[in-house]
C-alpha cells in the first residue's frame, strides 16, 4: 500500500488505519508467541518430572523384547507393550509399602514407593483446596508465603508418590503379565533380568561388576601365587584366580579380600560351604563393604551350584519377595484382558493339554463345547475347516479353539493373515468372539500372532509325586478294580506309575539321567497298563520276563535310540517289575519312603501319594546326593549362558580401553601362544618306517591323521586371529564369523569358527587354550621323541581311531584276526600320572588322563566306589588296555553283574553325540570294565550314571 500511495501519506486515512491494525496484530502475535513459549516450557518442565516413569517403561520394554532371543514364542511388539503400559497409567492404585530393597533402588528411579490415591489427594489439595484461605483478607503476607511453601511441598510429594506408585505398579504388572507366557525355567531368569536392568540403570550395579559376574576371569589374567598351606587346600586354583580378579576389578568392595581368605581360611570355607551363602554374613569387614550384587558374584565364584538360589534371594532383597515367584494364573484372571480382536495363545509342553481347562471355563461362561465353543485339531486338510469356523464365530460371537498349530506349517501364513484381518479396526467382529490357539514352541509360528496375542504357558507339575498323582487322578474306580487278580494288579500298577514318574524326572539331571532327552508321555503308561492287565488275566502265573521285555523294550524302549540309555531304562524297570514288589515289606528306596502300598481301594493309593514328599531326593532315582549339585550346576550355567547370549555388544570397556582394543590385544596374545604347525619331517627315526610287508605301523598312521587334523585347526586359529585384527583396524570387512568371534573373545568363550574345526570341548576360552596347547605338546613329543610310555587319551581328536590302531598293532604282531580281539582292562596300583610310568608295556597300551564322573576309584581296595560328598569328578589312575583274543565283554542288557561294571567312556560330559554310521554316538569311545565295590551290582552303577570322561568342563 505504501508503494501505491499518492500524495502525502499522512492524509491517507486508510493506510494509517491499516498500519495501526498491523501494529496491534503484530503485538498480539508476539504476546501469543511468548505465551506459547511459556506454555511449551511448562509442558516440557512437567514432562521432565515424569521422565523416571518413562525410563522405567523403556527398561521394562527392552528386557521383554530380549526374551525373544531366549525362546521363539516369547515375542512382544511395541504396540502391545504400549497398550499394557497405558493400562498401567490408568489402573494403578494404592499398593502395599515397598520392601527395603525397593526403597533403596528407588532413590535413583529404581523400584517404587508411595500410593496413587494419596498422590491424587495431595495434588488436589495442593492445587485447589486452599482457595478459601487465599481469598480471606485476614492472612498476612508472611502467612501467604508459608502457605505457598506448604503447597509446593505437597505438590512435590504428590508427584513423587504418583511416580513411585506408577513405577511399582507397572513393574509388577509387567512381571506378572509376561510371566503367564513363560515356561517355569525362564521365569526366574526374567525376574533377574528385570532386577539387574533396573539397578544397572540406577547405577547400583557398576559396569565392572556386571562384566565380572557374567564373563568371569579373562584368559590373559595372571593371578598372584596362591599360598601353599594345608589350610588353603580346600580352595581350588581356579577359584583363587577368580577371587583375585574380582578383587582387582572391584577394589572398593573387595580390597584385601584375598589376604583375608589367607588370614582366616576356616571362616571363609564355612561361609562358602554353607547351604545359603548369600544369606550368610561374609567373614570380617567384607560383609559391610560388599553390595548384594558383589556378594552374588562371590557366591558364583565359590559355589557356582548355589548361584541360581542366590540370584532368587538377590531379587527378593532388591525388588521384593513377590518378584521371586510368579503367581499362578487362571482363565478367570486372564479373560478380562482378552477381547474379540486379540488371540489367546497356549504355549504347550509335553504332557500338558489345556483343552479340558478351556472347556470347563467355557461351560461356566455359557459357551457350551460343541455348541458355542468349537474345537478343531489342525493337520492335513483342516485349514479350510478352521477358517470356516473362525468366519462363523466372528458373526455369531462363538469361541473357536485351533489346536496344535505347530503341526500345520503350510497353513501358518493363512493363520497370520486371518489374525491380522480380525485385528483390523475395520473388520466386523462380534464382541463376544474369542480365538484360542494352542502350539508347541516352534519357529514356524507367526511372529505377528505372538507379538499381539495373549500368551499363556501350560506345563504339567514337576516332580515324582506330581507325576504319580496325575497318573492316579486319571484312573477310575471301575478300572482299578477291574482285574481278576486285584492284589498284583494294584501293586504293579502303582510300581508302573512310579517307574513312569522316575524315568521322566531323571531328565532334569541332564547326561547323568539320560544321554538323550526322551519325551515319554501318557500313552506309554496307558499302553503298559493294558499290557499288564492282559498278562495277568491270560496267565495263571505272572510272566515276569515277558512283562519286563514288552514294557521296557517295546512300550517305552521304542523311543530310546541310545544303547546305554536302553540299559539304564531296563535297570530302572527291574527295580519295579519283580516278584518282591508283591511283598508289603519291599521298598523302592533305601530310606523306605517309597513303596507299593498294601492292597486297598483307589482312594487309599491316592492318599499315600498325597503324603509323599513334594520334592524327591536323588535316592528315588538310584543316584548319589551329588547328583543334586550337578543339577544345580547345570541350572546355573544355563541361566548364565542365557543372560550372556542376550547382552548387546559393549561400546566401551573398563580401564579406558574400548572392546576393540581389548579383543585386539587378546587376539595378539593368543596368536603368540599358538604353536606352528607340526611337520612329519621332524619325526623321530623309525617312527614312519614301513614294515617288511610294506605297511606303516598302525599307531604311526593314527599319529599322521591326528597331526593333519591339528594342523588344520592351527591354520584356522592363526588365519582367524589375523583376520580379526585386520577387521578391527578396518583393513578388511568384518564378516559375520569374525563379528561372532569378536563377541566370543570378549565373553571368554571359544569362537564358533574354532569349534567347527576342533575336537568336542565344553571348556571356556582360557581352559580351551590350555587344553589345546597340552594336546599339541603331546602330539609334538610323540612325533619328535617316539611313542610315549603312557598315552594321554584326552589329547586325541579321534580316540576311537587310536583304539582301533592299538588292536590292529596287536593283531599284526600275533597274526590274529582283528575282529577276534577285544580289550580287557587293569587299573595300575601306584601309577597316578604318566610321570609314574617308567617303561611301556609289552602288549596293549597304558592310558592316563581319564576322569570318573559321579564316582571315584578306591585306591586302597582297587574298585569303583561312591563319590565323596561334593566331589563330582575324580581322576582315574593309569589304566592298561589289554587286547585279548576271543574275549567278549558282557552284553549291555545282560543280567546284573556283582563283580564288574561296563563303564562307558565319553569325550565330554555331554555324553550325547551325533549317531555315526556304526549306530554309536560320536561322543562315545568304548566301555571299560571296572571292578566294583562288594555288595553292589552293575545296575547300581548304571542308575548312578557313572561314566569315564576324557575331559572336564573347566
Amino acid at each position: 500500500m505504501l508503494k501505491e500511495s499518492e500524495g502525502n501519506i499522512l492524509d491517507d486515512e486508510v493506510l494509517i488505519d491499516t498500519l495501526n491494525n498491523s501494529k496491534i496484530t503484530s503485538g498480539m502475535i508476539s504476546g501469543r508467541l511468548e505465551e506459547a513459549e511459556t506454555t511449551e516450557n511448562q509442558i516440557n518442565s512437567t514432562r521432565e518430572t515424569y521422565r523416571a516413569a518413562a525410563v522405567r517403561g523403556s527398561i521394562l520394554y527392552f528386557v521383554i523384547a530380549d526374551l525373544a532371543l531366549i525362546g521363539p514364542m516369547y515375542q512382544y511388539s511395541l504396540n502391545f507393550f504400549m497398550r499394557m503400559f497405558n493400562d498401567c497409567i490408568v489402573n494403578s492404585r494404592e499398593t502395599p509399602a515397598t520392601s527395603k530393597g525397593e526403597r533403596a533402588a528407588n532413590e535413583d528411579g529404581g523400584s517404587e514407593a508411595g500410593s496413587d490415591a494419596d498422590a491424587d489427594a495431595d495434588a488436589r489439595s495442593a492445587s485447589g483446596s486452599t482457595a478459601a484461605e487465599s481469598n480471606s483478607g485476614s492472612a498476612s503476607d508472611d502467612d501467604e508465603s508459608d502457605d505457598e511453601e506448604v503447597k509446593e511441598q505437597k505438590r512435590a510429594k504428590a508427584l513423587d508418590d504418583r511416580l513411585q506408585t506408577l513405577m511399582r505398579y507397572t513393574t509388577r504388572f509387567m512381571f506378572e503379565n509376561v510371566c503367564r507366557g513363560l515356561f517355569e525355567e525362564h521365569k526366574l531368569l526374567y525376574s533377574f533380568l528385570l532386577c539387574t536392568s533396573i539397578l544397572r540403570a540406577a547405577e547400583h550395579i557398576e559396569p565392572k561388576e556386571w562384566s565380572a559376574f557374567l564373563r568371569g576371569t579373562p584368559l590373559n589374567y595372571v593371578p598372584p601365587p596362591q599360598p601353599e598351606s594345608e589350610d588353603m587346600a580346600w580352595l581350588p586354583a581356579s577359584t583363587w584366580r577368580n577371587v583375585c580378579y574380582l578383587e582387582r576389578e572391584l577394589p572398593g568392595a573387595l580390597d584385601g579380600f584375598a589376604a583375608a581368605i589367607v588370614a582366616d581360611p576356616a571362616a571363609h570355607r564355612k561361609w562358602a560351604e554353607s547351604d545359603f551363602p548369600f544369606q550368610a554374613d561374609l567373614p570380617g569387614e567384607t560383609e559391610a563393604r560388599a553390595s548384594p550384587f558383589v556378594k552374588l558374584a562371590l557366591v558364583k565364584v565359590f559355589s557356582e551350584e548355589k548361584a541360581v538360589t542366590a540370584a532368587q534371594q538377590y531379587v527378593g532383597v532388591e525388588l521384593g519377595e513377590s518378584f521371586t515367584e510368579a503367581p499362578p494364573w487362571t482363565l478367570d484372571d486372564v479373560f478380562p484382558d482378552t477381547d474379540c480382536r486379540t488371540p489367546v495363545v497356549f504355549i504347550l509342553s509335553t504332557g500338558a493339554d489345556p483343552t479340558a481347562m478351556l472347556q470347563r471355563f467355557a461351560t461356566k461362561k455359557g459357551w457350551v463345547p460343541g455348541e458355542r465353543l468349537h474345537i478343531v485339531s489342525l493337520g492335513q486338510g483342516q485349514g479350510p475347516v478352521a477358517e470356516a469356523l473362525v468366519e462363523a464365530g466372528q458373526v455369531s460371537g462363538d469361541w473357536v479353539c485351533l489346536q496344535n498349530c505347530h503341526l500345520a506349517k503350510s497353513w501358518m501364513l493363512s493363520l497370520e493373515k486371518m489374525v491380522e484381518t480380525i485385528g483390523s479396526p475395520t473388520s466386523e467382529t462380534h464382541d463376544d468372539f474369542r480365538l484360542w490357539l494352542t502350539s508347541m514352541p516352534a519357529e514356524i509360528f507367526p511372529v505377528l500372532v505372538l507379538q499381539n496375542g495373549i500368551k499363556l504357558t501350560n506345563e504339567p507339575p514337576k516332580g515324582v509325586r506330581a507325576n504319580m498323582k496325575r497318573t492316579f487322578n486319571d484312573l477310575t474306580d471301575d478300572a482299578f478294580e477291574s482285574c481278576s487278580k486285584p492284589q498284583p494288579y494294584k501293586k504293579l500298577t502303582f510300581a508302573l506309575s512310579t517307574f513312569h514318574a522316575v524315568i521322566q524326572e531323571r531328565r532334569k539331571f541332564g547326561p547323568l539321567g539320560w544321554n538323550i532327552r526322551y519325551e515319554f508321555n501318557a500313552s506309554d503308561i496307558e499302553c503298559s497298563m493294558l499290557t499288564l492287565k492282559m498278562f495277568l488275566e491270560e496267565q495263571e502265573t505272572i510272566p515276569w520276563d515277558a512283562l519286563v521285555y514288552v514294557t521296557g523294550q517295546i512300550n517305552y524302549g521304542g523311543r530310546v535310540t541310545d544303547d546305554l540309555d536302553r540299559r539304564c531304562l531296563m535297570s530302572v524297570l527291574k527295580k519295579y517289575y519283580l516278584e518282591q514288589v508283591l511283598d508289603d515289606e519291599y521298598k523302592f528306596t533305601p530310606s523306605g519312603t517309597y513303596y507299593a502300598p498294601p492292597e486297598g481301594d483307589l482312594a487309599s493309593f491316592r492318599k499315600y501319594i498325597n503324603d509323599l514328599p513334594l520334592t524327591e531326593k536323588p535316592e528315588v532315582f538310584g543316584m548319589h546326593p551329588n547328583a543334586d549339585i550337578t543339577f544345580q550346576m547345570q541350572e546355573t550355567r544355563k541361566m548364565m549362558d542365557a543372560v550372556l547370549s542376550i547382552q548387546p555388544r559393549a561400546t566401551s570397556a573398563e580401564g579406558g580401553k574400548s572392546p576393540d582394543e581389548v579383543v585386539a590385544a587378546l587376539a595378539e596374545e593368543i596368536e603368540r601362544e599358538v604353536l606352528p604347525p607340526m611337520d612329519v619331517d621332524d619325526a623321530a627315526p623309525g617312527l614312519f618306517d614301513r614294515t617288511d610287508t610294506g605297511q606303516l605301523k598302525s599307531l604311526s598312521v593314527v599319529l599322521g591323521q591326528e597331526i593333519e587334523r591339528f594342523n588344520k585347526l592351527t591354520e584356522v586359529l592363526l588365519l582367524s586371529l589375523k583376520q580379526l585384527r585386520m577387521a578391527i583396524k578396518g583393513v578388511i570387512v568384518m564378516t559375520g564369523d569374525l563379528e561372532h568371534m569378536h563377541t566370543n573373545l570378549l565373553n571368554n568363550q571359544v569362537p564358533a569358527i574354532w569349534q567347527r574345526a576342533a575336537y568336542p570341548s565344553l571348556k571356556p576360552l582360557g581352559g580351551w587354550m590350555r587344553d589345546y596347547q597340552k594336546r599339541i605338546a603331546m602330539m609334538s613329543a610323540w612325533l619328535q621323541k617316539g611313542a610315549p610310555n603312557s598315552f594321554w587319551l584326552p589329547g586325541f581328536f579321534f580316540p576311537q581311531g587310536f583304539m582301533t590302531g592299538v588292536l590292529q598293532t596287536h593283531a599284526r604282531k600275533y597274526a590274529q584276526p582283528i575282529d577276534s580281539l577285544n580289550f580287557n582292562f587293569a587299573v595300575l596300583e601306584g601309577k597316578e600320572t604318566a610321570e609314574d610310568v617308567t617303561e611301556p608295556v609289552e602288549d596293549g597300551v597304558l592310558i592316563d588322563g581319564l576322569f570318573v564322573d559321579n564316582a571315584r576309584w578306591n585306591r586302597a581296595g582297587g574298585f569303583l566306589d561312591e563319590s565323596e560328598p561334593g566331589v563330582m569328578c575324580s581322576p582315574l589312575p593309569v589304566i592298561h588296555f589289554i587286547p585279548v583274543q576271543h574275549y567278549t565283554p558282557p552284553a549291555l542288557l545282560a543280567d546284573a553283574d556283582d563283580k564288574e561294571y561296563q563303564c562307558p567312556l565319553y569325550k565330554t560330559s555331554v555324553r550325547a553325540g551325533i549317531l555315526s554310521t556304526t549306530g554309536q554316538s560320536t561322543n562315545f569311545v568304548l566301555c571299560v570294565g571296572l571292578p566294583i565295590r562288594e555288595g553292589s551290582d552293575s545296575d547300581f552303577w548304571v542308575l548312578q550314571g557313572v561314566a569315564l570322561l576324557c575331559a572336564l568342563n573347566d
